[in-house]
C-alpha cells in the first residue's frame, strides 16, 4: 500500500487521520512553533491537502528534489528554526502526555548544548530496531548514551532486553540547530556545505521552499545515527514509555490495532470484509470484497489490483516480494 507516489506517511493506518496528520497534531500547543516539514517535492500538494484537512499548517514546507536520508533533511530544517524536535512522520505515539513530559525533561540539557535522543522502553527482543545502551544518569532522568547498537541478532537483543539497560532507538531527536550544525561541521562537513548552499540558492514560493537541486544532489546520503549521533561527544538519551510503534510491518499494525473477540482486525467499508470461523487475522482492503473462512494467523491485504497473503510473523518478508515484483 505504501508506494512512491503515496508513501506510508500519507496513509491512514491506525486512525481516521494519516500518519502525517497524527504527527503534526502531536506537536500543537503553546510549547510548539508551527512545524517545519521536509518532504519529497512530488508530495507537496498531498502534504498541503492533508495538513489543511486537520487545521494544521507548516511555517515552511521544504521540498527535497531527491532523497538524501535524514542528515541532509534535518540540516535543511536547521536553517529555519531552533531548537528542533525531529520526528519521523510515520510513527505511532499513543501516550502524548508521556512524550511531552520527556520533551520538557530534555530541554535543560538541550539548552546547554546536548544532542538528545528519545529511547523507547522495550517490551520485546526486537531485531528490526536499533538499540541504545543507557549510561549513567546526567540529571532529571536523562542519561549518557553509552553506545548505539544497530539491529542486533536475536540472541543479543534477548540479552539486552533481559539486562534492562537498553532501549529502542526511536529516531526522535531534540537539539539546538546551531549545535547540530556544529556537529555536522566536524563529522559531515561535505553534507553541511551542500545543504547550506542548497538553502542559500533555494527558490521560495510562500511557505514552499525548493532547495537548489544541484547543490543538494551533491550531498552524500547518510543517516543521523551514523553520521552524527554515534560520533558526537555530548549525546544524551531520555528513556520514555509512550506507546511508540514505527508500524514497520503488517504484524506491527495488528499488534497495536483494536481486535475483535477472535483476535481479528479489519478495515474497509461495511460488507467488504467477511470473516467466518477465523482468528488472529489482519484483513485490509481498499475496494474489493475479501471473504475468508476457517483460517488463522493470516495477513490479507488487497490494494488496487494487488493482493497480499502471508502468515502472521512473516510480514517483514514483504521486502522480498517488492524486489521480486521489480524483476517481473
Amino acid at each position: 500500500m505504501s508506494r512512491p507516489e503515496r508513501p506510508k506517511q500519507m496513509l491512514a493506518l491506525t486512525a481516521e487521520e494519516t500518519m502525517l496528520q497524527l504527527t503534526a497534531l502531536r506537536a500543537i500547543g503553546e510549547d510548539f512553533a508551527t512545524p517545519i516539514i521536509v518532504a519529497n517535492a512530488r508530495h507537496a500538494d498531498m502534504v498541503d491537502e492533508q495538513l489543511q484537512h486537520v487545521g494544521a499548517r507548516a511555517q515552511a514546507l521544504i521540498l527535497e528534489p531527491m532523497d538524501r536520508n535524514t542528515v541532509p533533511a534535518i540540516a535543511l530544517a536547521a536553517d529555519v528554526a531552533s531548537p528542533l524536535l525531529v520526528m519521523p512522520s510515520d510513527h505511532v505515539i499513543a501516550d502524548i502526555g508521556a512524550f511531552h513530559a520527556a520533551i520538557q525533561a530534555a530541554l535543560p540539557l538541550v539548552a546547554d548544548g546536548w544532542l538528545v535522543t528519545f529511547g523507547i522502553a522495550p517490551d520485546a527482543p526486537e531485531t528490526g530496531y536499533g538499540w541504545i545502551k543507557v549510561g549513567e544518569e546526567i540529571s532529571g532522568g536523562l542519561h549518557y548514551v553509552a553506545n548505539f547498537v544497530e539491529k542486533p541478532p536475536r540472541d543479543q537483543s534477548e540479552a539486552m532486553l533481559a539486562a534492562g539497560d537498553h532501549c529502542w532507538n526511536g529516531g526522535i531527536f531534540l537539539f539546538r540547530a546551531d549545535v547540530y550544525l556544529a556537529a555536522l561541521a566536524v563529522h559531515a562537513s561535505e553534507m553541511l556545505a551542500s545543504c547550506q548552499l542548497a538553502m542559500n540558492k533555494a527558490r521560495r514560493e510562500g511557505a514552499h521552499v525548493y532547495p537548489d537541486a544541484e547543490a543538494f544532489g551533491a550531498s552524500p546520503d547518510d543517516s543521523i545515527d551514523y553520521a552524527v549521533m554515534e560520533k558526537a561527544e555530548r549525546v544524551a538519551v531520555v528513556p520514555v514509555s509512550m506507546g511508540w510503534n514505527d508500524v514497520g510491518s503488517w504484524d506491527a499494525l495488528h499488534a497495536i490495532s483494536e481486535l475483535d473477540a477472535a483476535g481479528n482486525t479489519h478495515s474497509g467499508s461495511a460488507g467488504q470484509v467477511i470473516a467466518i470461523d477465523t482468528s488472529n487475522c489482519l484483513v485490509r482492503t481498499d475496494d474489493v470484497r475479501v471473504a475468508i473462512v476457517g483460517v488463522d494467523d493470516l495477513i490479507v491485504v488487497a490494494s488496487g489490483s494487488d493482493v497480499l497473503i502471508l502468515p502472521r510473523g512473516r510480514s517483514q518478508e514483504v521486502k522480498k516480494l517488492i524486489e521480486a515484483m521489480k524483476r517481473i
